[in-house]
């Protein structure tokens, strides 16, 4: 999925009239959770995404250990101060669900696999589409 097609899908799905808030919210979901996951489990992720979206996960500084309510507080953070964490959960399950419409359903199941199970909110979308 090209750059402009992967934000158009998450403006569709969070209902933004533009692109600037999709792209905000991709950048902040992405890099956040690129800051979560161990060096490979980025890369696995980010592979088969196109190279505007994968960087966002690849040039994060990588193994942090955060619980799910400060990687929520990092994407609000990012995204601007109207983003508040009940809006930064929302755009976090979205955006992974259009990751999730994207790369093969194992590196998926790695990475959720990969994170303590506070996390498992984040999949929630992801559980709707792919059942």
């Amino acid at each position: 999925m090209k750059y402009k097609e992967f934000v158009g899908q998450v403006q569709h799905r969070l209902e933004f009239a533009e692109m600037g808030p999709a792209v905000r919210a991709t950048r902040a979901v992405l890099t956040t959770l690129g800051e979560r996951l161990h060096e490979g489990e980025a890369t696995d992720l980010a592979s088969p995404l196109s190279m505007e979206i994968d960087r966002y996960l690849t040039e994060a500084e990588h193994g942090q250990r955060f619980d799910y309510q400060e990687f929520l507080d990092r994407v609000s953070e990012r995204e601007g101060e109207s983003v508040d964490r009940s809006d930064a959960n929302y755009h976090a399950q979205q955006v992974l669900a259009v990751v999730a419409d994207v790369v093969p359903p194992g590196n998926v199941t790695k990475v959720r696999d990969g994170l303590p199970e506070d996390y498992e909110k984040l999949f929630a979308q992801v559980d709707a589409v792919h059942q």
